[in-house]
């Protein structure tokens, strides 16, 4: 389930991810409205969360563009507790829920579970792509319909974002963001030997995969049916 983050604040917008990603969701993050508009357009998320006073566009905006392209992805506000009149104006334009600020992740996550729940976007419990079938719960693959794999905590992260934007090239920042929760140049390194100790499980010669693709200049991307493996 890909959950949107938009807050101009880079503290509390990289702790509500980290917050989400610990979940199991996968979590995009914006700085503003005009952003979070183009990612709604590109990623399609399940849910948003949005904090109200931002630059460029207003959070109260960024609500009335969404339900005027009539979408129906639920929208939890972010609000100060003093704010009262901003709650009502935000649910008035479309706005599913609000939640007060200060709040503690546990309480976050509880409202982003009954949300999905209320809207019928419950997490699956499984993904697939082609021949790649990942079991979110057991954190285990099955590759052509054959015997489960375990995975480890962190490659069931990975697999989970190859997966769910499957076809699509992912950047390493982007990887490294989601599985980790920061990024930076030295997380390269670590990326290549989780992605390294990925295809050992999914692939049947890892110096030739099929599935998990090395996109050059940007990161990695995932052919669910497998395709070419890169020319040596």
């Amino acid at each position: 389930m890909k959950i949107l983050v938009v807050d101009d604040d880079m503290t509390l917008r990289g702790l509500i991810a980290y917050a989400l990603r610990q979940e199991g969701y996968l979590a995009l993050e914006a700085s503003d409205g005009i952003m979070a508009l183009k990612m709604m357009d590109e990623e399609a998320p399940d849910l948003i969360i949005l904090d109200l006073n931002m630059p460029k566009m207003s959070g109260f905006d960024v609500i009335r563009k969404i339900r005027e392209d009539e979408s129906t992805t639920p929208i939890l506000v972010l609000s100060v507790r003093s704010d009262e009149s901003d709650q009502i104006r935000g649910l008035d334009l479309g706005a599913d829920d609000y939640l007060t600020k200060p709040f503690s992740p546990r309480t976050l996550v509880a409202r982003v579970g009954a949300l999905l729940r209320r809207a019928g976007r419950e997490r699956p419990g499984a993904l697939q792509s082609g021949e790649i079938e990942l079991d979110i719960e057991s954190q285990s693959v099955r590759v052509s319909g054959g015997n489960p794999v375990h995975l480890t905590h962190l490659e069931s992260r990975l697999l989970h974002l190859l997966v769910a934007n499957a076809e699509r090239p992912l950047s390493a920042e982007r990887i490294t963001g989601h599985v980790w929760g920061y990024s930076g140049q030295g997380d390269r390194q670590l990326l290549k030997q989780l992605v390294r100790r990925l295809r050992q499980k999914v692939e049947s010669d890892p110096a030739q995969p099929r599935y998990i693709i090395t996109a050059p200049g940007i990161g990695y991307i995932l052919r669910g049916k497998g395709g070419d493996p890169p020319p040596s």
